[in-house]
Order: C-alpha cells, then structure tokens, then sequence
C-alpha cells in the first residue's frame, strides 16, 4: 500500500473511528492483497509508512470476496469486477486476506 493510501486510511480512521471504517482491497496477487491488509489491520510491515507500527485493526476484505460480492449490486459488481474475477486466483487471495482478517481484525 503505498504513502499516500496509508495517510488516508490514517486519516478517515481518526476521523470516523475504527470502528467505523472498512477497507476494499483490489491487489492482483495474493502477496500484495496480504500486505495491503496487514498494513490496515497490524500496521506497515515494512515500516515505511504512517502505518507503521500503528495497529488499526481495520476490517478488510478484498473486492473478489464473497462477503463483499454478497454486499454489492449484481451488475455493477460484473461490470466492474467480474472480468477480474476471471484472471485472478480468487481462492488464493481470499485465504490470504481472511486470514489476515481473522488475526489481526478487531473490529
């Protein structure tokens, strides 16, 4: 996740409350969705950012998830996302994410 996102996330979270805020990732690997959901929930592991060392515990999901797919209009999501869906190992990166997710989430 680069600078600017990690400030914003920062920021909305101060605003809003963490409790409040849910990240949708859209990575095209498994690795990259895991550090982007590692920095938001357990903060920057590479310690380059504002989020470094800052536990957010932010929920987050990636856009191919089920949950988020479920939350969305059918179309919009096909239009917008379904041709990624096709080229993506979906399984790989929700069992990435989720397990992020169910480690370091706290909200």
């Amino acid at each position: 996740m680069d600078l600017e996102n990690q400030k914003r996330v920062k920021d909305l979270s101060e605003k809003y409350g963490p409790e409040n805020v849910v990240v949708i990732i859209g990575g095209g690997e498994a690795e990259s969705s895991g550090l982007a959901a590692e920095t938001v929930t357990a903060g920057d592991p590479t310690y380059a950012g504002v989020l470094a060392g800052v536990e957010l515990g932010l929920k987050v999901y990636h856009a191919t998830e089920p949950e988020f797919k479920e939350s969305v209009d059918e179309d919009v999501y096909d239009d917008q996302i379904g041709m990624m869906e096709m080229v993506l190992d979906v399984d790989e990166i929700a069992e990435e994410v989720s397990g992020i997710r169910e480690e370091f989430t706290k909200y």
